[in-house]
């Protein structure tokens, strides 16, 4: 008897919801379609062809996908009076069904980087890691005003903090001596950072790429970091 494998049969189920989720939003009028019909329930055929200047056949078949896929449903026509048969409408499933698609689309894009990190190795993925982070603080920066090489490092790190939390870290500044830190509560990364450490990364990329964006002090700051997943009492970034 062949041994049962089951990370072969954890790919296959990887690979059949991706599919089915690219089935039903890879498409980007699809996905249009799909927020408005949230946004403004209970649509013809007609009405959404017109909202998006398309020919009805082509609404048609993007329906028949949501429909399939169970992300909207069909109303039944309501009686009237008028000649010719009534239009069907269209709605979204229910009114949960954003969230639940949110959580299944950030567990399959948890699961494929898992398996991203894994084919890179511990170096590169780390090294990726930190280039995103960097990347991206930078980009943060340029919308918080830009360099300011008069901005000291305690001021910069305030700010960050602030930044950081607003996309889910919990963060907070703290001053000892020379050095200014940003400790962060949470973890948007979540079991993925405790299984993947080389993910801790990025938190220090970003402080990096937003330092340097920021401009404080010359914006040359090295920054160092602990964190929880690689066995550290907290995740905090020093600079």
């Amino acid at each position: 008897m062949t041994p049962f494998d089951h990370s072969a049969m954890a790919d296959d189920e990887f690979s059949a919801a991706i599919t089915a989720l690219s089935s039903a939003f890879g498409d980007p009028t699809r996905r249009s379609i799909y927020l408005y019909l949230r946004n403004s329930p209970s649509k013809t055929v007609t009405e959404i062809a017109e909202e998006f200047h398309l020919h009805p056949n082509v609404v048609r078949h993007h329906l028949e996908r949501l429909v399939s896929a169970s992300h909207v449903v069909v109303e039944a026509p309501s009686p009237s009076s008028s000649v010719g048969r009534p239009a069907k409408r269209y709605s979204c499933a229910d009114d949960d069904l954003a969230v639940e698609l949110g959580s299944r689309r950030d567990d399959l894009l948890v699961a494929l980087l898992e398996r991203a990190l894994d084919l890179l190795g511990p170096e590169k993925a780390e090294q990726m890691a930190s280039e995103v982070g960097e990347s991206y603080g930078r980009e943060l920066a340029s919308k918080m005003g830009g360099s300011d090489t008069t901005r000291t490092v305690q001021s910069a790190m305030a700010a960050i903090a602030e930044t950081l939390t607003a996309h889910g870290f919990a963060a907070r500044a703290e001053n000892s001596g020379t050095t200014s830190s940003v400790v962060a509560e949470s973890c948007p990364f979540g079991e993925a950072a405790a299984h993947h450490p080389v993910l801790c990364a990025v938190d220090r990329g970003m402080v990096s790429g937003l330092l340097e964006g920021l401009g404080a002090e010359g914006g040359s700051t090295s920054v160092h970091l602990r964190s929880k997943a690689r066995g550290d009492a907290d995740c905090r970034a020093t600079a």
